[in-house]
């Protein structure tokens, strides 16, 4: 009961802070919905009502397009049809595969953070490691069964986006070198290395003009989840879900990770406790990176299926915004990825149907982030009594 009304009471500011954000978004629609608007002379209250169901429209669309429509699925399996069931259930496995990346980046941006890393170097760790698993797979194209080039591709990803995320975590703990500048630096380092990596006959698609590599998908493939035409979910978003449980028992119930987290918390008093608090810093990055670099290899050989230089697509900035929103904690990072899958995958029914641009989609992602980093607004304008100090709650 007690970690119940823990977990309540840790949810209650990000979710009240999502349900604002998306309250102000309804307010931007309205006042951008300029065709009903130019009735406010004539007839207000049809000018009003005109722009609330437009937000109303919006909002359905978001909602059915990335969940899809209760009465279709319904009808769908009832018919036992593997193709109308495959389009009913896509908006929800879309979202699901949308979702995969962003958990894998957020459980590494999370990790960092817990031990006071500011790990900005996501989308780098998420291309080298995706270099990695695409190098791996077309070495091995022909020499090994696909089972054993999936496994080896996702183990040597893992590894260099380990090994990408290790380099600022050793230059913070024996240089001093701040990990914003050298994380930061090292995302364009990687774009470089890649780009030159995808210039060679080895990686590059045959007779290709475009900085691409071969299909991979014609000779490895990770295994769908559902066997049915057209669903891409695969099983990437199981060991997403797996490495987050991982996470959790890292963090908080193994010695090396209450050690990860006394550096986060003050790194002299670790160092006065006789943490090797140096050693904390480069382990969390290493395994910041190598979460990150897991997700890039089985974007790259599983739903993508092909490595490019803009294979990211700023997933690793935007796993710092969701990582914030969940609290730096595993299960937050996984509910706060699928609300930003949902978001994403929504968002394009909603401008298709309503017309509502897909740019409003970053501005609440952005009024979200804004109210999640300032709890104060949030119990300010929900009347929310802040929490006790511990040494008031002891006595």
């Amino acid at each position: 009961m007690n970690r119940l009304q823990s977990l309540a009471r840790r949810s209650l500011l990000p979710i009240l802070a999502v349900v604002t954000a998306l309250l102000l978004g309804a307010v931007v629609i309205v006042i951008t919905d300029f065709e009903n608007l130019s009735k406010l002379g004539s007839d207000p209250i049809a000018a009003l009502g005109g722009a609330l169901a437009g937000v109303g429209r919006g909002y359905g669309a978001m909602l059915s397009g990335a969940f899809g429509d209760p009465g279709r699925i319904v009808t769908a399996l009832q018919s036992g049809n593997e193709k109308d069931i495959a389009t009913a259930i896509r908006p929800l496995t879309e979202t699901l595969v949308a979702s995969t990346p962003l958990i894998f980046t957020g459980l590494a941006v999370a990790i960092s953070f817990r031990a006071g890393m500011f790990n900005i170097g996501g989308d780098g760790q998420l291309i080298v490691g995706a270099l990695g698993a695409t190098t791996t797979a077309i070495a091995l194209q022909g020499v090994a069964p696909a089972a054993v080039i999936l496994v080896a591709a996702i183990v040597v990803g893992t590894i260099f986006g380990g090994a990408w995320g290790f380099v600022p975590g050793f230059l913070k703990a024996r240089t001093g070198a701040h990990e914003v500048i050298t994380t930061i630096m090292l995302n364009y380092i990687a774009a470089q290395v890649v780009l030159f990596a995808l210039r060679g006959d080895f990686l590059r698609q045959p007779g290709g003009g475009q900085p691409i590599s071969k299909v991979m998908t014609t000779f490895v493939d990770v295994p769908g989840i559902l066997p049915l035409p057209g669903i891409r979910l695969d099983f990437g978003f199981v060991v997403a879900l797996v490495m987050a449980v991982v996470a959790s028992f890292f963090l908080f119930r193994t010695t090396k990770g209450f050690e990860l987290r006394s550096a986060g918390f003050n790194l002299t008093a670790a160092r006065y406790a006789g943490m090797s608090a140096g050693g904390s810093i480069m382990l969390a990055m290493f395994l910041s990176g190598a979460l990150a670099g897991m997700g890039g290899s089985f974007m790259v050989i599983g739903t993508v299926g092909q490595l490019s230089n803009d294979l990211s697509g700023g997933i690793g900035f935007n796993a710092i915004a969701l990582a914030l929103l969940a609290g730096l904690r595993p299960t937050g990072v996984v509910l706060a990825a699928l609300l930003f899958g949902a978001l994403t995958t929504g968002g394009k029914l909603m401008g298709i149907q309503s017309g509502i641009p897909f740019d409003l989609l970053f501005f609440i992602q952005a009024l979200v982030i804004m109210f999640v980093a300032a709890p104060g607004l949030v119990r300010t304008i929900y009347r929310i009594k802040p929490p006790k100090p511990e040494a008031e709650v002891a006595a």
